[in-house]
């Protein structure tokens, strides 16, 4: 019950602290399991080709996520993007993502290789991290996508790691809906 009410406040408060325009909403449900799943939702006023291109293509990564990235859209492929915009794909700030699957505009299951900036208590857990997002055409010919992080356990480190996943996440979805919605 108590870890139940610590879960609770803890979403209570990042609502409160993050949410001045509810565009991405960020959940985390830990229903009776010791493992957590960072659920994030947003819906985009945008076709769903060009939400797919955002997530899958060189240009739509440097234009929403990141300065650098470099795409291989295949299963077992990868994207490598790297936040230093000085920098380089391969350096060691570059963040290796591996496609595990995919279906195109519906579905895309990620898993990151984790570098030595992650917290170490996550090492151990890296087989473990996956992240799964769903993308739905809806009728009014806008995109809701929806992403699930999977592998976090239900501890007071991987709480507080939450405190910086989800408004550095909701920071760089709101990028998304920027890129995505301009005129």
């Amino acid at each position: 019950m108590k870890k139940l009410l610590t879960i609770l406040l803890f979403i209570f408060l990042t609502f409160y602290t993050y949410g001045q325009e509810r565009r991405v909403v960020s959940t985390i449900d830990s229903t009776k399991t010791p493992k957590l799943v960072l659920i994030q939702e947003l819906t985009v006023k945008s076709p769903i080709d060009s939400v797919w291109k955002a997530y899958t293509t060189k240009k739509g990564w440097e234009n929403w996520a990141v300065p650098l990235a470099e795409i291989d859209l295949k299963v077992g492929g990868y994207i490598k993007t790297n936040y230093n915009e000085q920098g380089k794909i391969g350096d060691s700030t570059t963040i290796v993502t591996h496609i595990i699957n995919y279906v195109p505009k519906k579905i895309l299951t990620l898993q990151a290789e984790l570098t030595d900036n992650f917290p170490e208590f996550m090492k151990d857990d890296a087989k473990d991290f996956y992240n799964v997002i769903y993308f739905d055409e809806l009728e009014n010919g806008n995109t809701n996508i929806k992403s699930f992080g999977i592998g976090y356990k239900n501890t007071p480190k991987y709480l507080s790691l939450m405190n910086y996943f989800i408004p550095a996440n909701e920071r760089i979805l709101m990028n998304l809906i920027s890129y995505l919605e301009k005129d």
